[in-house]
C-alpha cells in the first residue's frame, strides 16, 4: 500500500514544482505530457497496489545463481607497468593511478 495518497491529476504548478526539485527546465508541452505520463504511471501502480498476493510467497531473490557466484581464485593478471602504460598521469613507481581530487 502508498504511503499516502498521490493525485491521479497532477497542476501544471506541481509539475512544474517536481520539475525544479529535479532541475529539468520544461516548455508547457513537456509540463502537459510529463503531467499525464505521471499520473498514468501512479495509476498503474495503484492498480498494481490492488492485486491480491494472499498465498504468493515473498521473492527472496529474483535472480537465480550465475557464474558470479564462482569462488575467488588467485590468476595472474596485467603486469602493472603495462596496466599503468597509457594513464595519462600514472605513477608507476608506486604503481598508482593519479585521479584528480573530488573531494575538497
Amino acid at each position: 500500500m502508498l504511503a499516502f495518497a498521490m493525485p491521479v491529476v497532477f497542476t501544471r504548478s506541481e509539475i512544474e514544482a517536481l520539475a525544479a526539485l529535479a532541475n529539468l527546465e520544461l516548455d508547457p508541452a513537456e509540463t502537459d505530457l510529463f503531467g499525464r505520463q505521471l499520473s498514468e504511471i501512479l495509476e498503474y501502480a495503484r492498480q498494481v497496489q490492488e492485486i491480491d498476493t494472499t498465498g504468493v510467497p515473498p521473492t527472496e531473490s529474483v535472480a537465480t545463481r550465475h557464474g558470479v557466484d564462482r569462488p575467488d581464485e588467485v590468476r595472474p593478471s596485467l603486469p602493472r607497468p603495462d596496466a599503468l602504460m597509457n594513464a595519462p598521469d600514472g605513477a608507476p613507481d608506486a604503481g598508482l593511478f593519479r585521479v584528480p581530487r573530488v573531494i575538497g
